[in-house]
């Protein structure tokens, strides 16, 4: 089973043990006061003993509701299924509290139980395990349901959102031309400007210089590669050698130099 599965049939099997406990209860008082002759022991012993096999049988029609809501079975497949577990469910129930009302009947009151007539009463008590067994199967099924669609809802919970990338303001002009910092491919030197080479073609002009920006790009992954550029690492697809220890680096469509005299930009690409 799932955890989630295990979860919601615990409590499925809690909220049972507390209904049968109320029940029991419910039928001691109500034999004690219709039958004060017998005692309270009696009625205590007889509910007691039905009520603790009762919890215990309770996981057969869970079994089969999780098992119905695995395999959906056709009703011509069920039906014997249910019958075989029905039957099942009331043979142990009755051999079950006759078994512990012998024993409680023995120690406690020093005296023997009979159950009576095993025919006539076991087809009372299977009448009455039929309204058990549906309502417990009824009740499991419903849970393993329930389970199913926290199982399902679950990986769409846990998946968080994509965060949104991080974005670059480009003052060009009077125009404020907001970018994601992944499409600037690289800014370039120009005279007193700096010329942003964008993924999509776009170079918008902002008036500022190289060494502003690179302290402000450094920590978006942008490498000084020569006095007049900067590259965005992310976005290089290679390196060509130029000779005399210079580089061009490709950045797609476009193409960037790599000065000898820069070798933490040659060391930072290659790594």
């Amino acid at each position: 089973m799932s955890s989630a599965e295990r979860r919601l049939l615990l409590r499925g099997w809690l909220c049972g043990l507390a209904i049968v406990a109320a029940i029991t209860v419910i039928n001691i008082l109500t034999i004690i006061h219709d039958a004060p002759r017998l005692g309270p022991w009696r009625p205590a012993i007889w509910e007691v003993s039905s009520g603790l096999v009762t919890v215990l049988i309770m996981l057969l029609p869970a079994a089969v509701a999780l098992w119905t809501h695995r395999a959906k079975p056709t009703l011509a497949r069920a039906l014997p299924v249910h019958a075989l577990a029905l039957l099942a469910y009331s043979i142990l129930h009755v051999s079950g509290f006759v078994v512990l009302r012998k024993i409680a009947h023995r120690l406690i009151l020093g005296e023997g139980y009979d159950f009576g007539p095993i025919g006539p009463e076991f087809v009372y008590e299977l009448r009455k395990d039929v309204i058990a067994y549906v309502l417990a199967f009824v009740v499991f099924w419903l849970l393993a349901r329930m389970a199913r669609d926290v199982a399902a809802e679950a990986p769409a919970q846990a998946a968080a959102p994509a965060p949104s990338p991080a974005m670059f303001d480009i003052r060009d002009g009077a125009r404020l031309v907001r970018t994601p910092i992944v499409d600037i491919l690289a800014v370039r030197s120009v005279g007193n400007y700096v010329e942003f080479l964008l993924a999509d073609g776009r170079r918008p002009l902002t008036r500022s210089s190289l060494t502003a920006l690179e302290s402000e790009l450094g920590a978006q992954g942008f490498v000084r590669t020569h006095r007049s550029w900067l590259v965005n690492a992310a976005r290089v697809t290679g390196l060509r050698p130029e000779g005399s220890g210079d580089y061009a680096v490709e950045l797609g469509p476009i193409e960037a130099p790599l000065s000898r005299r820069c070798p933490e930009a040659l060391a930072a690409l290659r790594g």
